[in-house]
């Protein structure tokens, strides 16, 4: 693969695959720099897709019964992202680390950005307000 002048290789904080039984046999992957969430699936036809971490608003860690006995878990992120609103991120390895990873570096992303919670508060009314 071909280096683009100029441009550093992306720094990855974590990554992981999609594992079925325990094994990382899946075609999707997991990865996470600073400041994003990626999210890369497909075999033939590969789609890539991120999350900024300060658009992150609620991670949740789910552990099924099955998921102990393989040493799994799946980690649900709610974000204002319009296409990835609800990721979860299934079947990786210490996913209660994960979460923990994820939440770290979106709470230094909204402060590097400058992002309070008040900014993810909507109203869908507010064309009503302009009678």
């Amino acid at each position: 693969m071909e280096k683009i002048q100029g441009l550093e290789p992306m720094q990855y904080l974590w990554s992981d695959k999609k594992r079925i039984l325990g094994m990382p046999i899946s075609f999707t992957f997991y990865s996470m720099t600073e400041d994003r969430l990626f999210i890369k699936t497909g075999v033939f036809t590969t789609v890539q897709d991120e999350i900024l971490l300060y658009r992150i608003k609620d991670l949740t860690f789910r552990q099924t019964l099955m998921q102990k006995i393989f040493g799994v878990g799946t980690v649900i992120v709610h974000s204002s992202d319009k296409t990835n609103s609800h990721l979860e991120i299934k079947n990786v390895k210490m996913p209660f680390d994960v979460k923990e990873l994820i939440h770290k570096n979106v709470e230094i992303q909204k402060k590097k950005n400058k992002i309070r919670a008040s900014e993810f508060l909507t109203n869908d009314d507010d064309d009503d307000c302009l009678d």
